[in-house]
């Protein structure tokens, strides 16, 4: 397959729209590849989105489950959360699974990097593997005082997910992931 090089986009204008600590938003005029002009919008993250998946020896994992404002729904994930750009993404990792589920990890593999919405976002994410497991206490934050934490084995994690009880795209994807390197 034939990588493209070049950008066959042009951008003829662009323009803040909205801004919050979180994220941007931007209109952008632009002629497409095919020679049409358009407005494109654009979604800047101003983290980087982390997800972990622990598994300790016994092959359980841990999801956390919350109410999410943005679908108005329920939801069940790994833990996961924001990473500031200006910090490395393992450490973010480490923060988010000790702050979301208490436990802390003696081995670390990131399993993959990935976009997470790339027609309208520069979102990167990156999902770690999370092995050697001790407990601590949590450190939640305001938003997250709903969060409850669930251990389970990790096949009914990946049973969760083909049977869409999960639904989250990072969860999704690093639970098959993982269960892939697993060989399951």
């Amino acid at each position: 397959m034939k990588k493209q090089e070049n950008n066959p986009w042009t951008t003829l204008d662009r323009k803040q729209i909205y801004e919050n600590p979180w994220i941007k938003l931007e209109e952008h005029d632009i002629i497409n590849p095919g020679g049409g002009e358009g407005v494109y919008g654009k979604v800047f993250f101003k983290n980087r989105a982390i997800g972990i998946i622990p598994i300790d020896e016994e092959g359980n994992t841990w999801l956390v489950g919350q109410y999410r404002y943005t679908i108005d729904e329920y939801s069940w994930e790994i833990p996961e959360g924001g990473g500031p750009m200006h910090e490395e993404p393992l450490t973010a990792a480490q923060r988010e699974l000790k702050e979301e589920t208490g436990l802390m990890a003696n081995q670390w593999e990131m399993i993959m990097r990935f976009h997470t919405s790339n027609s309208v976002t520069d979102e990167v994410g990156y999902i770690y593997l999370a092995r050697e497991l001790t407990q601590g206490e949590q450190n939640l934050e305001e938003s997250e005082s709903d969060l409850i934490v669930k251990k389970l084995p990790f096949t009914e994690a990946l049973k969760m997910v083909m049977n869409q009880e999960i639904t989250d795209s990072m969860s999704v994807a690093g639970i098959l992931k993982t269960a892939r390197i697993l060989g399951l």
